[in-house]
């Protein structure tokens, strides 16, 4: 305190690094922040943001005229019916104020107990149909779609809470409101409670907003924004800068988008970030607790939601989207130190990799089908478990790294004969460097195949699976990509910002990644201009010659009736191989009082064994994550076994950076780099006793991919 002023009130579940005020000059970096952004849209103007509220305006009087006329039908008092009431609460970007132009406006419907969900979606959807200003809705099983005339599509959720009536000036904090709740409207509720909580724990709401705009679309330009597909989504995004904002509560958005790549940088996951300390309501939900339930121990960057019950919203994130994404932070620290050097400007740190040009090697993944409606369905499905498919790859003993494109590009409906709608994805692959090896076999196909059979059971499963819907995977080169793509995305600029790095960090091109593999010297290349979903090939005639630098050889099934031209494509295998049995979630049996604590404050117990196989070797990363051993494929030579490490190695030390982010000192929660399948809710996966579908009319396509590895010494 100075001058006998009053203490600032403590964010955080830790004290703030620095309390400094923001100068001038820092100031003047936030206003050129702001001016760099506007080209991108992400500030909605006056007019739009008005129409939005009158629309939502409207959207809450019909809900209340709704709620009214359900009231009168079950006969409850007149006097009743004229204060039942009823509300619609936002949430998600526009609750928080970062939506940007045309974006989707996330609500919540609130009515007291009487009204039930079949309600909902049957006569309140009824009412919406004849509503002149909705130009189409469309209904789910969670919620409805609303395209409004002049405030974009409402996706709107529903939840009845067990009160008489809903008052206008309803708070939904508080954690008394989900007694006796519906488990459906508890996940309904948890939006709204999500966002108000984040906007409560932060000191100063306005640089916060700045601050998420900013880094919300330095993600998205850089291709790490999808939760679907392992990366972040915008919840989680927030909580990130919510817990810059706490840690340096009066510093301006310029200083506090520096300090969020310092912090995120330097973090030791899989250390959790916590907004608040974890409270227990006693409601008897399932909560985020390493120490109870074995799959939390699991997730490898645990970002945790402050409302009860306190969920994880990353346990998408994989190995390799971790290892992107830290690079990503340590890029934009490196970029934003120039920028408050005066050494560039803001625009750089919005400029978008070409993904195309990092890696030498990439699985291109084809999803079609005969007719829009049909594609629109399938490839939605495909892309939800994109993540299984990363997830088989990283077991694979000699790949490093796999790095999916959060973009989809169509097919050109020219080349594609069979079906005329086609999306594609690409995958970038790193593969290990293998010593002391003349050849070695690499057969992706078992790790293809298990994700094909994941997808077609699944749309077996709940029915949508039509005649036309195939999925193709094949390995191409990056010398091949011009095939699949425009020219602009698969060419090299002539200064790409591996090139500047290189000038500014004395003549080194390439960065390690946090496995201590070497990434591609063109990790960084500039395409200069972002994807806009361009048109390209869907299938190429053949595959260009073989890279003169690389000896990675495509081999394939049945070679003997193929040309020397032919060899080295992918073959499409119709039919379907027996599923792989996929593992259940680790039992552990921890010895005796082997807790640790952590920065939650709670002891957790590590995990140190395996009810069902104890004595296979386990590797430690180097973010203090054990892994299981990966699953080989083919190799030709027997390598060495791999040292079993001792379970005192799971405990690392807290390090430096504990101190500076409070001065607690704590371990981090053990977790074990598991496969992909461990790690996903097995609501997510169908049961693979299921039958792949065997009609004579559906065709289940796979590509046999295998490589082999030629290393001259």
């Amino acid at each position: 305190m100075h001058g006998g002023q009053q203490p600032q009130k403590h964010y955080g579940i830790t004290s703030s690094i620095s309390m400094a005020f923001p100068r001038e000059v820092d100031h003047q970096y936030t206003h050129k922040l702001s001016e760099a952004m506007k080209p991108f849209g992400v500030f909605e103007d006056e007019d739009e943001l008005n129409h939005r509220l009158a629309v939502l305006g409207k959207l809450n009087t019909f809900v209340k005229e709704w709620i009214a006329e359900i009231s009168e039908t079950k006969n409850l008092p007149p006097s009743t019916i004229t204060n039942v009431g009823g509300k619609i609460f936002t949430f998600g970007s526009y609750r928080l104020g970062v939506h940007t132009k045309g974006a989707d406006i996330d609500a919540l419907c609130v009515s007291p107990r009487h009204v039930e969900r079949t309600d909902f979606f049957d006569s309140f959807f009824a009412k919406l149909k004849l509503h002149e200003e909705i130009k189409d809705l469309r209904v789910s099983v969670i919620k409805v779609y609303l395209l409004c005339l002049v405030a974009g599509q409402i996706d709107l959720l529903f939840a009845r809470l067990a009160l008489q009536s809903i008052p206008d000036n309803l708070d939904l904090r508080g954690d008394s409101h989900l007694r006796n709740l519906d488990i459906r409207c508890i996940r309904s509720l948890n939006g709204c409670r999500v966002t108000d909580e984040i906007l409560y724990l932060v000191p100063n709401k306005e640089n916060f907003r700045l601050t998420l705009r900013a880094i919300k679309l330095w993600a998205k330009r850089r291709g790490i924004y999808s939760n679907m597909l392992g990366f972040l989504g915008g919840v989680s995004w927030a909580m990130l800068v919510a817990r810059t904002c706490q840690l340096y509560p009066n510093a301006v958005a310029a200083t506090l988008v520096h300090k969020f790549f310092l912090v995120f940088s330097k973090w030791e996951w899989p250390n959790p970030v916590l907004l608040k300390q974890p409270e227990d309501s006693n409601l008897n939900l399932p909560v985020w607790d390493p120490r109870v339930n074995p799959s939390d121990r699991y997730h490898l960057m645990p970002i945790i939601t402050p409302a009860y019950p306190q969920q994880n919203s990353t346990y998408n994130v994989s190995s390799s989207t971790r290892t992107i994404m830290s690079e990503e932070f340590k890029y934009g620290l490196s970029v934003t130190d120039d920028i408050l050097q005066g050494k560039t400007d803001w625009s750089k740190l919005f400029q978008p990799p070409n993904f195309f040009l990092k890696y030498k090697h990439y699985i291109v993944l084809t999803a079609s089908a005969s007719t829009e409606e049909n594609q629109l369905e399938w490839i939605g499905l495909v892309e939800s478990k994109i993540r299984v498919l990363v997830g088989n790859l990283e077991r694979n003993e000699y790949i490093t790294l796999a790095h999916v494109n959060p973009t989809s590009f169509p097919g050109n409906k020219e080349s594609c004969s069979e079906n005329e709608f086609v999306s594609m994805w690409f995958i970038g692959i790193i593969f290990k460097k293998v010593e002391n090896a003349e050849s070695v076999n690499i057969d992706l196909t078992y790790d293809i195949q298990s994700f094909t059979d994941t997808v077609y059971r699944q749309a077996n499963n709940i029915n949508m699976l039509k005649d036309g819907m195939k999925i193709e995977a094949t390995h191409v080169k990056k010398k091949q990509l011009h095939q699949y793509l425009p020219v602009e995305l698969v060419q090299r600029k002539k200064r790409s910002i591996v090139e500047l790095n290189r000038n500014s960090n004395g003549g080194s091109s390439k960065r390690s990644s946090l496995d201590g593999s070497q990434l591609d010297s063109s990790r960084d290349t500039d395409s200069g201009t972002p994807f806009s979903s361009p048109t390209s090939v869907c299938k190429p005639s053949r595959p260009a010659a073989s890279d003169t630098d690389d000896r990675w050889v495509l081999l394939t099934e049945n070679q003997g009736d193929l040309t020397d031209q032919e060899k080295g494509l992918s073959i499409p295998v119709i039919g379907s191989s027996e599923c792989p049995a996929f593992v259940s979630p680790l039992r552990y049996t921890p010895p005796a009082g082997s807790t640790i604590p952590t920065v939650v404050g709670r002891s957790v117990v590590p995990c140190l064994g395996s009810s069902r196989d104890t004595s296979g070797p386990t590797e430690q990363n180097q973010n203090g994550a054990t892994a299981a051993a990966k699953r080989p494929h083919s190799p030709t030579q027997d390598g060495p076994p791999k040292r079993i490490r001792d379970p005192a190695d799971l405990v690392r030390g807290s390090g430096p950076w504990r101190d500076i982010l409070g001065g607690v000192k704590a371990m981090p929660i053990p977790t074990i780099d598991t496969s992909r399948t461990q790690r996903l809710p097995s609501m997510e996966l169908p049961d693979v006793t299921s039958p792949l579908p065997s009609s004579n009319h559906q065709r289940v396509v796979k590509n046999s991919i295998r490589l082999a590895l030629n290393r001259h010494r």
